[in-house]
């Protein structure tokens, strides 16, 4: 097994997307921000595995998105890196269980923080 620590949507640029869904960012923005977490949960694995081919599959994605009391679409969010690792390992081992939570703050101001569960193959 994997087990990927909490990442946050950290760019090219070393930016981080800060911001709160439902103040100033839509969904869409915060699609983007969960895929580019994604994005970097995908660089850490290879950097430490050496090859995504060693992922035999996702088994399960936690989600945290910076949020409004009233924002009710969390999980449209997190699709943002869930249908990513779809694109990436396909239907059958780049779906797993996954939770979508709203919070009223994360570190330093970021927009999502995803950690992640991988079963390795042998």
């Amino acid at each position: 097994m994997a087990y990927v620590s909490g990442h946050g949507p950290l760019g090219y640029d070393k930016k981080l997307t800060t911001g709160r869904l439902g103040a100033d960012m839509d969904v869409e923005a915060g699609y983007a921000a969960a895929r580019l977490t994604g994005l970097g949960i995908l660089a850490t694995l290879e950097k430490q595995l050496g090859s995504l081919d060693r992922i035999e599959r996702v088994v399960k994605l936690l989600g945290l998105v910076r949020c409004t009391d009233d924002f009710e679409a969390p999980p449209a969010v997190i699709n943002g890196c869930s249908e990513l690792f779809r694109e990436v390992f396909g239907e059958e081992k780049g779906v797993g269980a996954r939770s979508a939570l709203g919070t009223n703050a994360l570190p330093g101001g970021i927009a999502v923080e995803i950690e992640a569960i991988f079963q390795l193959n042998a």
